[in-house]
């Protein structure tokens, strides 16, 4: 299933879907290097509320069209209305859509190439998992023209260290696809050509998996991340029981008990 959302003769956003539940979104405006445009915020979050609602997603992968995976806010927009309200405003509607990536529940990967900068580095960071072509930069480059990455830093501090954070932050400086790699801002990274293919590898490995317990266990990731231990072992043991009772759980464990595969299809079916 293909469609698009923008404009008829230069749709901001496509849309693919396969029989897997595998959705693929394209940012699509490649002569501004797919800057998050307020329209192409718009859209992400409306393809986005739409995804959380429908069950039969598995995966979501996001990538771009053009040379450039996406250079963060559009900058001349941004400098045609200077006003403290208007810029509140998008600053909100961004972090909105980016907390709608993490809030999906289902796993949401960025397929990186060229470029991804200030805001195009923040959706990186927000996507759970990241692959990206060897020709790929990082940088959160804000503070070139005199604006900290305020905004792109709370993602960035999220996957990187510390003082490598704060350094890419207050330099602006690039960082390649393999040094992103080693900062834990990537999970994989692929020649050119052989990108999508590493993507699909990814992508059939997770959808391999039982949806239930992927989405349980993406949920419980994020919130126990950000509370103290003894609130994430809670949280975390709860999560557990209540995902042992699920049939494809309980599947699971007695075909490793038995030494065969695993029937998915009959434990989703028992399940309703």
């Amino acid at each position: 299933m293909r469609g698009r959302i923008g404009s008829v003769d230069e749709p901001l956003l496509l849309q693919d879907r396969d029989d897997r539940g595998v959705v693929t979104l394209t940012l699509n405006r490649p002569g501004a290097f797919n800057a998050l445009s307020e329209a192409m915020l718009t859209a992400l979050g409306e393809v986005l509320d739409a995804i959380a609602a429908d069950d039969t997603v598995r995966v979501v992968v996001l990538g771009a069209s053009g040379k450039a995976f996406c250079a963060g806010h559009d900058l001349k927009e941004m400098r045609a209305e200077p006003s403290l309200q208007y810029y509140q405003r998008l600053f909100a509607q961004c972090t909105a859509v980016m907390l709608a990536i993490q809030r999906l529940p289902v796993p949401v990967i960025a397929r990186v190439h060229g470029l991804a900068t200030a805001a195009g580095c923040q959706l990186v960071g927000m996507c759970d998992l990241a692959v990206a072509g060897r020709d790929a930069r990082f940088a959160v480059s804000g503070i070139n023209v005199g604006l900290f990455c305020a905004t792109p830093g709370v993602a960035l501090s999220r996957n990187v260290p510390r003082k490598a954070a704060f350094e890419m932050l207050v330099t602006g400086d690039f960082v390649s696809a393999e040094q992103a790699r080693e900062l834990g801002l990537v999970n994989r990274v692929a020649a050119p050509e052989a990108l999508d293919d590493e993507v699909e590898a990814l992508v059939a490995r997770i959808i391999a998996k039982p949806g239930v317990a992927v989405a349980m266990g993406k949920a419980l990731f994020y919130r126990q991340v950000e509370v103290g231990i003894d609130s994430a072992y809670a949280d975390a043991g709860a999560t557990m029981a209540t995902n042992m009772m699920d049939p494809c759980a309980l599947e699971g464990v007695q075909a490793f008990i038995e030494k065969r595969p695993p029937e998915w299809a009959s434990a989703r079916a028992s399940r309703g």
